[in-house]
């Protein structure tokens, strides 16, 4: 690794408008112990971020820091102490915070290659986007041939793999958006809803009389207690974020927090419905080797989708990390299908 070679990250200086992320250069650091080093090829600008930026996400971490939930690379450098064979390998990792950034320091346990033939950009809408569709729907919800599912966000970047895998497994599956979407959800097989034209639960009880056997709602705020209304008996709802609050005030905790105290009293009901809070990062109450193990496993499975074809990656624009106050507003916009990804 030349010693010249210069890293290149942005960082987020406090709760700004887009415009007022930095970037920052610095020397290129070497891995400790059992670390490897990643040049980033692909990271990407999800909701998560946006709620960084706004210093709404309900754990991040102190300011300034650098953001970025995810990233593909190929390693460039290893500890002595790493299993041989993983330099010039590409890779994906899950790393909440760090990822846009040129050169990243990652855990080598904490790595899943990618697979030969999927590109870096093509892999990266499916790294923390794939990983939460395939827990929620496989592992929560327990999806299968013959159930109808509701989709909230249908073509945004989690619900867009959602609604595909959700279809691979043999689900119908209904999914809102606004009606700029619908003829390309039309074309996956999605029955499409217009969030925008009012009585969204009256219009998905049209489709579905007898309630939906699965819901995976983004929104929070009052679509969480519409969505568990709308379950047919036995169904599931998981609720994984709060957009209706996204530009609020006040407590960052507070609108999870009404969403968990809901979900309580729901599964205290005798009704043989069920309710969740996901978050990837809950599955750390598994212990540190069974938590990478599963997401190992369920990444891997995700790409083996996107290499089978059952999955399509939508991606809504590439772009570089010194436009990156762009890739935001675009991002932000709601105006695009998939994911905006960051490029070096």
């Amino acid at each position: 690794m030349p010693v010249t070679e210069e890293l290149v990250e942005v960082v987020l200086p406090g709760t700004v408008e887009p415009e007022g992320l930095e970037l920052r250069r610095r020397a290129v650091p070497r891995p400790g112990p059992g670390q490897v080093l990643v040049a980033m090829e692909a990271t990407g600008v999800s909701f998560a971020e946006q709620q960084m930026r706004r210093g709404r996400y309900y754990d991040q971490p102190p300011f300034p820091f650098v953001p970025g939930y995810d990233l593909v690379g190929t390693v460039r450098a290893a500890a002595a102490d790493v299993p041989p064979g993983l330099v010039g390998r590409r890779v994906a990792a899950l790393t909440k915070v760090g990822g846009w950034a040129s050169h990243v320091l990652l855990d080598a346990a904490d790595l899943v290659q990618v697979p030969d033939g999927v590109g870096a950009a093509e892999a990266e809408t499916a790294v923390v986007n794939g990983i939460t569709a395939w827990q929620m729907l496989h592992r929560k919800a327990r999806v299968r041939a013959g159930h109808t599912v509701l989709v909230h966000g249908a073509n945004g970047g989690v619900g867009s793999v959602l609604v595909q895998l959700a279809l691979a497994a043999g689900a119908r599956v209904i999914g809102t958006a606004s009606a700029r979407h619908h003829d390309a959800l039309r074309g996956l097989g999605v029955e499409p809803v217009d969030y925008r034209a009012g009585n969204v639960p009256a219009r998905v009880r049209e489709l579905a009389p007898g309630g939906v056997d699965a819901v995976f709602d983004h929104v929070g705020g009052r679509s969480v207690t519409d969505s568990w209304h709308l379950l047919a008996p036995g169904g599931t709802l998981v609720a994984y974020g709060s957009a209706a609050t996204r530009d609020d005030s006040g407590s960052k905790q507070w609108p999870v927090l009404r969403i968990l105290g809901r979900v309580w009293v729901w599964n205290a009901l005798p009704n043989g419905r069920r309710a969740y809070f996901y978050n990837v990062w809950a599955g750390r109450a598994l212990g540190r080797a069974r938590f990478r193990a599963r997401l190992r496993a369920d990444l891997s499975a995700v790409f083996a989708a996107l290499q089978r074809g059952e999955l399509t990656a939508r991606i809504a624009a590439e772009l570089p990390l010194h436009r990156v106050a762009e890739a935001v507003r675009l991002a932000e916009s709601g105006t695009v299908s998939g994911k905006v990804v960051l490029t070096p």
